[in-house]
């Protein structure tokens, strides 16, 4: 990462909630204390794209976490249907059509593509069930090097995974890391995972924090705490 972030706009929040009234509830609560959320699966198909174009209208940044992931043509209308929403990410996974696709059809465009390198729910033994002959450090090196062949803004990897891929890749690409929890929050199916401070020391860009936030008494408070370890850690 060449820009030096507020580390505020660090901190990217899962807006891993069941309905749109959901989401709205939290950003009210939220306030001031987050500037970028991120939508994923579940609140996408509950009719929660639209929001992306609303919160981008009022200042905040959006994550469109898709991942998307099919035959070149169908990925680059997509791609191109997002950024007229108006997100700033957009996750593809990490396969060579599919990420070059992705970059060709944002040119022109404020969007970023991410690629997915591996999921942090995924350990070796994953992998290898699902047929890879690579374990995860491998395949994510791999996945890493093509994305930045390809053009590709930056990488969605677990803070494990950091460090390395800060030496391989050039200093514009991003690092976005979910699998980040505070000290002594429940990992929940996560494997791979880090406190904010290690993770930003590691070499994370920006943090992704559904549950620890969400779940939270005070979800407000939880945030600026989050913020503030980011801003001891850099």
């Amino acid at each position: 990462m060449t820009a030096i972030l507020d580390p505020r706009d660090r901190l990217i929040v899962a807006l891993d909630v069941p309905d749109v009234a959901s989401a709205g509830a939290m950003i009210e609560r939220l306030g001031d204390s987050v500037t970028f959320y991120k939508i994923g699966y579940q609140l996408g198909y509950a009719g929660g794209l639209p929001l992306v174009r609303k919160l981008a209208d009022a200042g905040k940044k959006v994550f469109a976490d898709l991942k998307m992931h099919d035959i070149g043509n169908t990925v680059a209308k997509g791609v191109e249907s997002v950024a007229k929403l108006g997100a700033t990410f957009l996750t593809v996974h990490a396969y060579p059509q599919t990420m070059q696709a992705a970059a060709n059809a944002s040119k022109g465009s404020d969007l970023r593509i991410l690629a997915v390198t591996v999921l942090t729910s995924y350990d070796n033994e994953d992998l290898k069930a699902a047929g890879y002959q690579l374990g995860v450090s491998d395949l994510v090196t791999t996945r890493a090097q093509q994305a930045q062949a390809l053009g590709i803004d930056g990488l969605v990897c677990s803070p494990e995974e950091a460090g390395n891929l800060r030496k391989l890749i050039k200093p514009e690409m991003v690092l976005v890391t979910p699998g980040v929890r505070p000290a002594g929050a429940d990992i929940g199916d996560q494997k791979r995972v880090m406190t904010p401070a290690k993770a930003i020391a590691a070499g994370s860009d920006y943090l992704v924090v559904g549950r620890p936030i969400l779940a939270a008494d005070d979800p407000k408070a939880a945030a600026e705490a989050i913020v503030a370890e980011i801003a001891a850690a850099t």
